[in-house]
């Protein structure tokens, strides 16, 4: 769930670290992996360019599951549909005994209007929260999608030498359920994804602005925990011309956001770990010459300490009700479920990096700055031991969810490898 930008600049920032380290051994099976990947590569771009030219928003993923169901039960695999909603997850036993693992993709789009002038593009309209919408994947999402179907293809060729068992979940509303539902990944653990077999371990990747077919992440916290909090005011409605006879909610709403800005900039310790702070919509009033009596101000907090996110979210209601108060106004502070840090196993990341390294051929960095975007892959990583990075996509014109975001498809190829080269490598040393 990208709330923000990834990485600022990453081809400057991403010095990526292919000198300094010795490559690590090959296995046994990493050359019919490649091989194997490279073959999949037009397969994997159709899927890509199918289901971005086919969006759909969360919860709503009826066709994008219905295609992968199809395609994991084309290979065998024991398939279960209508997870968490619109959830497929897909099973393959290996020919040998050992522990499970679990890979993770997302399918749904977001409400964005696609300008990228690709001859694939969206032009899907659908209902989120009450109005119409344009629909896109702008976070990439597609890509996942694609590369999941890829990996399943690949390793469902190799079973009969597989120690153990993969799982692959295909999960819904990754960006959020609609007002008024739930979805995702805690509802997906929640209806016994993990349980049944019993999962050891799970890796998930993020398409991002970056090198093509780079790996990147940070051990520990990587991204930020995230809160969404709307604030109902209700003040006096007054005409235009005689604010003093009303409530000015304008300048109350005003009054807030600085207060919020004055919040992360200088009274809590920023240099602890990153902490953010923000008013994205603010909703009210009919016409120019009418101040309304009712205004709703929304946003989210990015933190990645807990004790900061309390503190933060004690001083934000402090401030609106002390500044209500001065109005005459009265204020409703409501927070929604956060998100948690996704944080990956410190173990787990040492283990596997010599992996990623294999995968991306050495073109890999481990110690990225914290992002302030949020993943709902989080939820997971709670659960039990997981690892996940990004995926550099190239320089598209926009970041993600932005309708200019675009993938550099041959980034696909060097995710199927590493998707497939983490659940061999775990299970072969598990």
């Amino acid at each position: 769930m990208f709330k923000g930008y990834w990485l600022a600049g990453a081809a400057a920032v991403l010095a990526l670290t292919t000198a300094a380290q010795a490559a690590p051994a090959p296995q046994a099976y990493d050359a019919a992996v490649f091989a194997a990947a490279k073959s999949l590569q037009p397969k994997v771009v159709a899927w890509r360019r199918d289901i971005h030219e086919h969006p759909e928003l969360s919860n709503r993923e009826f066709r994008t599951s219905k295609l992968v169901a199809e395609h994991l039960k084309s290979l065998g695999f024991e398939v279960r549909t209508g997870v968490a909603k619109t959830g497929v997850v897909g099973i393959l036993k290996g020919g040998k005994p050992g522990k499970v693992v679990a890979l993770r993709a997302d399918m749904d789009g977001l409400p964005v209007a696609e300008r990228t002038g690709l001859p694939f593009a969206s032009k899907v309209t659908s209902e989120y929260n009450g109005q119409t919408v344009p629909v896109m994947h702008a976070c990439g999402h597609d890509s996942h999608v694609a590369i999941l179907m890829g990996v399943a293809e690949l390793l469902s060729k190799m079973k009969a030498d597989i120690p153990g068992t993969v799982v692959f979940i295909f999960q819904p509303a990754e960006e959020g359920a609609p007002a008024g539902e739930e979805g995702g990944a805690k509802v997906m653990i929640a209806e016994g994804v993990l349980a049944n077999p019993k999962v050891d371990a799970i890796f998930g990747l993020h398409s991002v602005p970056g090198p093509v077919g780079s790996l990147f992440w940070r051990p520990g916290p990587m991204m930020a925990a995230s809160d969404r909090y709307e604030i109902k005011l209700k003040g006096r409605q007054a005409h235009g011309s005689t604010p003093w006879v009303g409530i000015d909610m304008a300048s109350m709403t005003a009054d807030i956001v600085t207060a919020f800005n004055q919040i992360a900039a200088r009274q809590i310790n920023v240099s602890k770990t990153p902490t953010v702070l923000t008013v994205a919509t603010i909703h009210g009033g009919v016409r120019n010459n009418i101040i309304p009596e009712d205004l709703t101000m929304s946003g989210t907090l990015r933190t990645f300490d807990t004790d900061m996110r309390k503190d933060v979210i004690a001083r934000a209601e402090k401030a609106v009700a002390s500044i209500s108060e001065r109005y005459g106004a009265s204020a409703t502070f409501e927070w929604g479920t956060p998100n948690p840090v996704t944080e990956n196993n410190r173990e787990l990341t040492a283990r596997m990096k010599p992996t990623l390294q294999r995968a991306a051929e050495g073109k890999i960095r481990d110690d990225i700055d914290y992002i302030m975007g949020a993943e709902d892959f989080s939820y997971f990583q709670k659960a039990i031991p997981g690892f996940f990075y990004d995926l550099g996509v190239g320089d598209p014109k926009g970041a993600n969810h932005s309708p200019m975001f675009d993938v550099d498809e041959k980034a696909m190829e060097t995710g199927v490898r590493a998707q497939a080269l983490l659940a061999l490598d775990y299970l072969k040393g598990s």
